[in-house]
């Protein structure tokens, strides 16, 4: 899913229901957050193919609540059609809510909520303990009651794991093998990599793992109702002073606290084109999911040999980078695993919720 189309349901959601807190609750309300964590709660056995009763949550007789729940069938058909390509199969899924905001109309609720999610997998070929990773999403529910029975009536929310699952980069059947990677994370000289990592994780904002309450860091802007807040994420983990990589701000690269990110900071490819061309990053290699499994001569254990911790993931649909994500860790397989903003995700492996038309540029920081 394209930053353009995040944009778009981002400031949907913003818009149509605010940022506001519960302040008071009364025994409706009461009612409808007991039936939200019944839905989460169910919602996350169906994605894993557990039992569950999804269908009575929706009402099939009304378009927008026959296309929400399409949307949990592509969900779990892509998730675990990916598992399949990666020789991963899904074994559990958590879910906690939190609702910040409630507008009762007659016979219906509108809902907003942050949704945490925790994804359990184990290895199909490999005896391997089970991983763990977290994403995260903002959701705006509309809730209609009929026949003394809440349903989902219309559901908006920011999620990339419905993407065609007939897209998926690799082959389907197998383990893809990484190189195994030390994770005895070390700061260099002029990089503080370790606190870059340990930003990264305390600032995941809603993603399952993440620290600081399930929040951004209040000291910057969020750029989500600006076009996505990815970018300004990754230039917060490598170059916040106090918490993060210690990179020093310096020519079109700057955040003033009292206005905001410069171009360079917030935007995709301008941050993309400083980091590789200041000195600070440079480019371990580009190419599609297919192309950068496979060892060549100059990366004879492939190109993810030389990622570490702290290193940045640039995402590239039709020539445009289209995200960042900041490498926090390696699972048991080595596969890498990215933190990330906007579609928020904690230890969550690279690719997920992206196709084989996508381009990933390898970006080591220099210690």
């Amino acid at each position: 899913m394209t930053k353009t189309v995040y944009f778009s349901i981002y400031t949907t959601i913003v818009l149509l229901f605010g940022s506001s807190h519960i302040t008071n609750t009364n025994p409706s309300e009461d009612e409808i957050k007991k039936y939200l964590n019944e839905l989460f709660a169910v919602r996350s056995n169906f994605l894993v193919n557990k039992s569950s009763n999804m269908t009575s949550y929706y009402d099939q007789a009304y378009n927008s609540s026959r296309n929400a729940y399409r949307v949990e069938e592509k969900r779990k058909t892509y998730l675990n059609t990916w598992g399949n390509y990666r020789g991963i199969h899904f074994t559990d899924s958590q879910s906690d809510i939190r609702v910040t905001r409630i507008q009762m109309e007659g016979d219906t609720a509108k809902v907003s909520l942050a949704h945490s999610q925790k994804l359990s997998y184990i290895y199909v070929d490999k005896i391997l303990p089970t991983q763990s990773f977290g994403i995260g999403t903002w959701h705006a529910i509309t809730l209609k009651k009929k026949n003394g029975n809440w349903i989902v009536f219309k559901e908006w929310y920011l999620d990339p794991i419905e993407e065609n699952p007939e897209l998926i980069g690799g082959t389907s059947g197998g383990t893809v093998y990484f190189p195994l990677h030390n994770e005895n994370i070390k700061d260099g000289k002029k990089y503080k990599r370790k606190k870059a990592v340990e930003y990264a994780n305390k600032y995941a904002g809603t993603a399952w793992g993440a620290g600081n309450n399930g929040r951004y860091n209040p000291k910057y802007l969020n750029y989500n109702v600006k076009g996505g807040d990815c970018t300004n994420f990754a230039s917060q983990v490598v170059g916040d002073q106090e918490e993060g990589g210690g990179l020093k701000m310096k020519g079109p690269w700057r955040y003033r606290y009292t206005g905001g990110g410069t171009r360079t900071w917030v935007q995709t490819d301008a941050f993309k084109n400083f980091i590789v061309h200041s000195g600070y990053g440079k480019v371990i290699a580009t190419g599609y999911f297919s192309e950068l499994i496979k060892p060549t001569s100059k990366h004879p254990d492939t190109a993810f040999a030389k990622l570490l911790p702290g290193d940045l993931i640039a995402h590239v649909v039709d020539n445009d980078v289209d995200h960042f994500s900041v490498v926090t860790g390696f699972d048991a397989n080595g596969y890498p695993l990215v933190n990330s903003h906007t579609a928020d995700r904690y230890r969550a492996p690279f690719d997920l919720g992206w196709d084989k038309h996508t381009k990933y540029i390898l970006i080591h920081i220099n210690d």
